[in-house]
């Protein structure tokens, strides 16, 4: 997926316009300069297009001056790591030294960039964006971020130079199973051991691997590209420009993959990192199997391990079919395992079922359970079939579909789940209109 960054110096909107574009306030907005703190991500679609989006900021703190210190680090990131760049101006400000600036270093640099001027908010306005071709980055779109106005020939602009999506046949010959996780759980130890080798660097030290590391494994009858991921933190312990884009490849490689290998550590527990590493897989519609590393340092007693995945089973619901494997990756316990649960939710995942055979399963299903009435309308679901796409997806055909509710939706899922093994996947149910 395309990653687009938009920069700028403080207080031009950047944050304004990020939360126009992923549709949430997802980051703080004030008119003091330099409140964006860390880096914000997100994803927006634009006319069939799907792509991620980096506020980036923070660098109004601790120092006067602000282009030295912060500005140039985070625009040339920004450059290296993204498709394409959105830089912010304001209208309002004209050309300042700092926009100069990070044009001179977009200018050198190989990324596409878009000139945004920014607080255009009435027609008036929109001559004063003709001295922005000075800048020297082509044709500047001007925008009003607080209300939207413009925003949509940005993105228009935007789908222009964003590079083109390869097919899904062509990136995906073979699976690609991502091993994530927070720092310092294992990943690497888990990928070498794997592989047989010392292919990646481990040592007791959080955030060794920088880079996601993508390896061929063709041994015991399974063949996949393995990734070995930066461990993701918490936004607030995210201080590094490097750990973070650090921490967008390993969402990179999430978006990427097929499958997910979500390594935790036995001796802490489940974290709330761990659980929201866990939603963006399932967000991104990945299989995903987890691995309880260092299961051998926790001390047990009779039913020590039926406790602990019956609580990792309750932080994942709804989501609890998902296979849970407790290994030790030092002593090279069930790694093996991991392999066999990644490839089989692979299959669950690429399973194919005929209309027929769903019709036959479900619609009985269904005559014993209908929907229920809902403001009098009731709702007669005709047949169901399963849509082309990489997660399994079902389209039920009814009469009113905008009266079926997620509760019914959930007893859909899990009567498709209890006729099928769709273990460690997630399933989309989609309402159609017959």
């Amino acid at each position: 997926m395309s990653i687009v960054a938009i920069v700028g110096r403080p207080n031009v909107g950047k944050s304004t316009l990020f939360n126009r574009l992923v549709g949430k306030r997802q980051a703080i907005v004030d008119q003091t300069a330099g409140v964006t703190r860390d880096r914000h991500y997100g994803k927006t679609d634009w006319n069939g297009r799907e792509f991620s989006v980096i506020d980036t900021g923070g660098y109004a703190e601790n120092t006067d001056d602000i282009f030295e210190e912060q500005i140039r680090k985070q625009v040339i990131l920004a450059i290296e790591e993204s498709d394409a760049v959105i830089f912010v101006v304001d209208v309002q400000t004209g050309i300042t030294d700092y926009d100069q600036s990070i044009a001179r270093i977009l200018r050198k640099g190989d990324k596409p960039v878009i000139v945004a001027v920014n607080k255009v908010d009435h027609g008036g306005k929109i001559y004063d964006t003709f001295e922005f071709h000075a800048l020297g980055l082509g044709e500047p779109v001007s925008i009003a971020a607080v209300s939207g106005s413009g925003t949509g020939d940005l993105l228009d602009k935007v789908l222009e130079v964003l590079p083109q999506n390869q097919s899904s046949e062509e990136e995906h010959e073979i699976p690609h199973i991502a091993i994530v996780g927070r720092p310092n759980v294992g990943k690497s130890s888990l990928t070498n051991a794997f592989l047989g080798e010392e292919r990646n660097i481990v040592t007791p030290l959080a955030g060794t691997t920088r880079d996601a590391i993508t390896t061929r494994y063709n041994k015991f009858g399974h063949d996949f590209m393995l990734v070995d991921t930066a461990g993701l933190r918490k936004k607030t312990k995210t201080k590094e420009d490097l750990e973070f884009y650090s921490s967008m490849r390993a969402v990179r490689a999430i978006e990427y993959s097929d499958v997910c290998i979500l390594m935790l550590d036995a001796t802490l527990g489940v974290e709330s990192q761990d659980m929201n590493i866990f939603q963006l897989i399932i967000r991104n519609k990945k299989g995903c199997v987890i691995v309880v590393n260092k299961w051998d340092l926790v001390e047990k007693e009779t039913n020590t391990l039926k406790e602990y995945e019956r609580n990792i089973r309750e932080r994942l619901a709804p989501f609890n079919d998902v296979p849970v494997i407790f290994s030790s990756v030092v002593k090279k316990q069930r790694i093996l395992n991991v392999l066999d649960a990644a490839a089989k939710v692979f299959e669950n995942r690429s399973r194919r079922i005929p209309t027929s055979r769903l019709n036959e399963v479900m619609l009985p299903e269904i005559d014993n359970y209908p929907p229920p009435a809902y403001k009098g309308k009731f709702v007669k679901i005709k047949y169901v079939t399963q849509l082309p796409t990489a997660c399994p997806s079902f389209a039920f055909f009814c009469n009113l579909p905008q009266y079926v509710r997620e509760n019914y939706k959930r007893f859909l899922e899990n009567k498709l789940r209890s006729h099928f093994d769709f273990s460690g996947t997630p399933v989309q149910i989609f309402m159609r209109q017959k």
